[in-house]
């Protein structure tokens, strides 16, 4: 099979197509031909070596995909060869073939093609395990989504909307901001022209934010926990503003603040299957009714993970970026 290979860690230009063999699943595993995989800064972040595969994970990049299935694990139940599946992996998705535990895995929603799946498993388990794990999300309360047309952002504004929150995110134009508002924000901050602390403040009439997502770390911090309610919980998903953050300890225990954050990459094979079920029963419905819809940026043949990570790395992206494997997708077994 075709897939991509890091010989080496660097810049966007290191990242090789080379071939292996075809993988085989384990007993609990499926075998998975790939139509579409997505492009996450864990990738990025993978290929500048800082993010290695947990121990027995594939070396080749790429934590979500989507295809079909072409060989089922002896052990697993509920699955069959020519099934449409989308599924998180711990890496191996930039590849032609992949296999998974088979609890890591959901149905292609009706209606959706592989490229829309594709873009639907990192930021739906992330953003459950973010917000209603690690951030106690609970009925009625308000969300604070800093980077809310990242490939996270997108989905976190309308998971968060749709299960009945008001959701405020904040995004780096007014084109961007216009576009959080399209997906179920009540509010968007330009925080390159607008204080959103100050904006914050003024929008929940002093009250605060319940939770807040937040991609920047830095000097976001000490800003953030000034906005949060009483009890609030301040969740980290990654720091592009840096790792160190100045913060006000009084603060946090006279308002018994939280801050917290996960990685999901590393966790049990058990853990992600529990969040699978939670997205099966709350989030797949409302995809298939189209209240909650992937949002992609761009795609990008395989022979362009290059150019892939280059997007993602600018930032100008609104969604999700994909990888396709245009030359195996006629191919792909049907149901």
């Amino acid at each position: 099979m075709r897939c991509v290979d890091l010989p080496r860690f660097g810049g966007p230009e290191v990242m090789r197509l080379t071939e292996r063999p075809v993988p085989r699943p384990g007993a609990s595993e499926l075998l998975i031909q790939v139509a579409a995989a997505g492009v996450n800064r864990g990738d990025t972040v993978q290929r500048r070596g800082h993010y290695p595969p947990p121990p027995g994970a594939s070396d080749i990049p790429g934590l979500e995909v989507a295809g079909v299935v072409v060989e089922v694990g002896s052990s697993v139940s509920g699955w069959k060869v020519g099934q449409r599946v989308c599924a998180l992996l711990t890496g191996g998705g930039y590849a032609e073939y992949c296999h998974v535990p088979a609890v890591q895995c959901l149905p292609v929603p009706v209606g959706l093609s592989f490229t829309e799946a594709a873009a639907l498993p990192e930021a739906c388990f992330t953003v459950w395990t973010m917000l209603w794990d690690a951030g106690r999300l609970a009925p009625g309360e308000t969300i604070l989504i800093q980077g809310g047309t990242s490939g996270i952002g997108v989905m976190a504004i309308q998971m968060g909307a749709a299960l009945g929150h008001r959701v405020i995110a904040t995004a780096g134009s007014d084109t961007k901001c216009e576009v959080c508002k399209s997906l179920g924000a009540e509010a968007a901050i330009n925080y390159r022209t607008t204080d959103f602390e100050s904006a914050v403040k003024d929008l929940t009439s002093g009250r605060g934010v319940d939770v807040i997502l937040d991609m920047v770390g830095g000097d976001y911090v000490k800003r953030e926990q000034n906005i949060m309610t009483d009890g609030g919980r301040l969740v980290f998903i990654a720091f592009l503003g840096g790792t160190s953050a100045s913060f006000d300890i009084r603060q946090m225990m006279h308002r018994r603040l939280t801050l917290t954050g996960a990685t999901l990459r590393a966790r049990s094979v058990e853990f992600k299957a529990a969040i699978a079920d939670q997205l099966r029963t709350q989030i797949w419905p409302l995809i298939e009714t189209k209240r909650i819809r992937p949002i992609i940026d761009s795609t990008y043949p395989l022979e362009q993970v290059a150019q892939a990570h280059e997007r993602i790395e600018s930032g100008d992206h609104i969604g999700k970026i994909l990888l396709t494997l245009s030359d195996v997708e006629n191919d792909l077994i049907r149901p």
